[in-house]
């Protein structure tokens, strides 16, 4: 908005005056700040009262299903990528800054949906030497 960049909300079509745009705004602002201060003021009366906060018992557990799925989720990716990755060597791209650029080229995102740097490339690689050595 303070761009002049137009702007729609679905809920109030595009009739919607810049005024009642910049009173949402500021009262979902307002809002934020409210819940964010009574979280925080809930969450030390707990702990003054000698609650604990978040649960210790499963955080190990937790964590590794959590690294187990992203390591999941990018082998997926990678595999999913390896026609890609033979067509690119095929066509003299072997270098992973080449590889970067022609990813990035061809719109091609990461499994987080950003695009791709050296070092995700690197990464990309190593995986899927792993699914090459499979075949």
């Amino acid at each position: 908005m303070a761009q002049r960049v137009p702007f729609v909300v679905a809920e109030l079509g595009r009739d919607a005056h810049p005024f009642m745009l910049h009173l949402y705004a500021a009262l979902a602002e307002k809002e934020r700040r409210l819940i964010s201060k009574r979280t925080k003021a809930a969450l030390a009366i707990r702990k003054a009262n000698g609650g604990k906060l978040g649960n210790p018992t499963n955080i190990r557990i937790a964590g590794e299903i959590g690294r187990t799925s992203l390591i999941e989720t990018a082998g997926d990716h990678a595999r999913s990528l390896l026609p890609l990755l033979r067509s690119l060597r095929s066509e003299g791209v072997t270098t992973i800054g080449a590889i970067t650029r022609s990813l990035n080229q061809r719109r091609v995102r990461t499994p987080r949906g950003s695009r791709w740097h050296v070092s995700s490339v690197a990464n990309l690689l190593t995986r899927a030497k792993k699914f090459e050595a499979l075949r």
